[in-house]
């Protein structure tokens, strides 16, 4: 008999975790682009909110009732159709934990998001990942993987940590490919950096069908990370099912507040979409540029820039030298990508000093 409690053999298997940083080796702050945080902060009507007293000694509003609301006024859904997270992670978690467990498969590309893989080891389930199309979702990958055991599919579209995106045909012959029994998640945490003519249709999927879920976020272009808050759309009985086992004060009174603010400030979206879009393109460029020197951008919708390093300067090298110049980046060697760096798009300034960084770092390497 053991002689202390022993975890879970799958969960045994899981690998926290771990966050962008914001410091450097030797302790020393660093202009933070390893999150993919919005450069432009929150809306001013969202920072009044959170001025506002939350009354902390009373719980907040278990439901969400007016957050709900709200988010189906702004995208023309039934406010019983929503359920409100802990930052979508919370919800993509719950997805796996209410619809598959041990002998389950839970199925997504290669290079996705690593919460995924958590989530599946985290209900018991088993991870599988599908081949990539040149570090993008291959639907045809994703489809020959699906067998007898798969319960669920994640899907983040724009993806992280790529950035790449797949447009409405492939989403809708993804989900048309699936048996009806499997639920399919897409995440777009990133979804309102892509233009109105973007639209992947996901959202549209889950008004029609039971079996599609949508996960979206505060954290990303309403500049809420701090907050954790998140919601996801489905058919009822999809809502219901993670309704029955989230936690059940999961969002606070502020970030409620907060959240109901910003969506009253699309102004502020559209802002930081320009802004982003703008920068994005530029530094993209720029890296380029640098492609006799072995740098490769890898195209994006999203609010950053996987950078792959396939010449004489590596990765590594880069992150020492982005470091020393006061800046923090994602390295993502536990996802496969020890030879790639991802880049939060930052501010004019910022993204024109890394790109100077890289420049210096390739020629002199």
């Amino acid at each position: 008999m053991a002689d202390k409690p022993t975890m879970k053999p799958w969960i045994e298997k899981i690998h926290a975790y771990v966050p962008g940083k914001s410091k450097g080796a030797d302790g020393r702050e660093l202009i933070k682009l390893s999150a993919n945080e919005n450069p432009l902060g929150c809306s001013e009507a969202a920072l009044a909110a959170l001025a506002e007293p939350a009354g902390p000694a009373r719980y907040p509003d278990p439901d969400a009732t007016t957050l709900r609301t709200k988010i189906g006024e702004v995208h023309g859904i039934n406010s019983a159709r929503i359920v409100c997270g802990t930052g979508s992670d919370e919800l993509l978690n719950l997805a796996a934990q209410a619809f598959a467990g041990p002998g389950d498969e839970v199925l997504y590309a290669r290079f996705s998001f690593v919460v995924y893989e958590i989530a599946a080891r985290r209900c018991g389930a088993t991870p599988v990942e599908a081949p990539d199309v040149d570090y993008a979702t291959d639907v045809d990958a994703l489809l020959g993987a699906v067998t007898e055991s798969t319960r669920v599919v994640f899907l983040a579209n724009p993806n992280n940590p790529t950035g790449t995106y797949l447009p409405r045909g492939e989403i809708e012959r993804l989900h048309a490919g699936l048996p009806q029994e499997v639920l399919l998640v897409i995440d777009q945490a990133y979804g309102e950096y892509l233009e109105e003519a973007e639209d992947d249709g996901g959202m549209a999927l889950a008004a029609a069908h039971e079996n599609v879920l949508v996960t979206r976020t505060f954290s990303k272009i309403y500049g809420l990370a701090g907050e954790r808050i998140g919601w996801a759309t489905g058919a009822p009985h999809l809502v219901d099912a993670l309704n029955r086992i989230r936690g059940p004060f999961n969002v606070t009174t502020s970030g409620q507040r907060a959240a109901i603010a910003a969506l009253g400030d699309q102004a502020f979206v559209a802002e930081s979409r320009a802004a982003n879009n703008r920068e994005r393109a530029r530094f993209a460029e720029a890296i380029a540029a640098l492609g006799n020197h072995g740098l490769r951008v890898v195209p994006s919708k999203a609010n950053f820039l996987l950078i792959l390093f396939e010449g004489r300067l590596t990765a590594e090298q880069a992150l020492r030298a982005l470091a020393g110049g006061g800046y923090a980046v994602r390295h993502l060697p536990g996802q496969g990508l020890p030879h790639g760096l991802r880049i939060t798009i930052g501010n004019r300034e910022q993204m024109t000093e890394i790109s100077n960084i890289l420049r210096k770092a390739a020629e002199d390497g």
